[in-house]
């Protein structure tokens, strides 16, 4: 198809990934929760996320993209690298309306981990949610869309801490990795948990131990076990 060729049927209102590169715009059509799952690397293929098999210019127009300018570009005629490219490394460009939805979502995860994992140091009480909700507006929480609510919960609770009381229940866990996964699994300890003890064993396997909050608990062996393909070996050795 040539560059101005247009999109032919409906035009609601696009999730679109969009990269600029040599001064030339490229756009494809997403599934908005398939592209986010796919930034954080629980999906791999690009035909679970794009809506259309096409690249545009401007996807809002229906303009597609010069197949000429795309084999300038990306250096490829293959549509699947060229896909891959512009989810990989563009800018995810959400609807209104779908990135009020995933903030509150976002956000309401966020304050039952603080409600179920958190105390007021001075009664030893869990706040309510309201409060903990009340607390956010007054510290000026940003809830960022497009980063999982988990890499962002650790940041929101130093801002809550100077409005709102807190103490939370740590865990001590050991963890033993096989020496395949060892190296590549060794930032996820570093951005879940203060590391405690590390020992890098004679066979490559990674020994360690760690503590995180409570709440973060699940969201670290999932991701762990999810890198592992489940072969990794940890235990609550301690909560305090």
């Amino acid at each position: 198809m040539k560059g101005d060729q247009r999109y032919k049927g409906e035009r609601p209102s696009f999730n679109v990934a969009r990269l600029k590169s040599g001064g030339e715009k490229f756009e494809v059509v997403i599934d908005p929760d398939a592209a986010m799952k796919f930034r954080e690397g629980a999906i791999h293929d690009v035909r679970q996320v794009v809506l259309y098999d096409k690249v545009f210019s401007d996807a809002h127009k229906g303009m597609l993209a010069s197949e000429h300018l795309m084999r300038s570009v990306f250096n490829t005629d293959d549509r699947a690298e060229v896909l891959n490219a512009i989810l990989k490394r563009g800018e995810i460009q959400l609807t209104s309306e779908y990135r009020d939805r995933l903030t509150e979502q976002k956000r309401k995860w966020v304050v039952n981990v603080i409600h179920r994992n958190a105390v007021d140091p001075r009664t030893g009480l869990p706040h309510p949610p309201q409060r903990i909700e009340n607390a956010m507006a007054e510290a000026s929480v940003h809830i960022d869309e497009h980063k999982r609510a988990e890499d962002q919960v650790q940041d929101i609770i130093k801002k809550l801490r100077s409005v709102l009381p807190l103490k939370f229940e740590v865990r001590e866990i050991s963890v033993r990795i096989p020496a395949q996964y060892a190296v590549k699994s060794f930032p996820v300890l570093k951005k879940h948990c203060t590391v405690l003890k590390e020992e890098w064993l004679g066979d490559g396997s990674l020994s360690s131990t760690v503590e995180l909050p409570a709440g973060m608990q699940q969201g670290f062996f999932d991701e762990l076990n999810h890198l592992t393909h489940g072969n990794c070996e940890t235990k609550i050795v301690r909560t305090k």
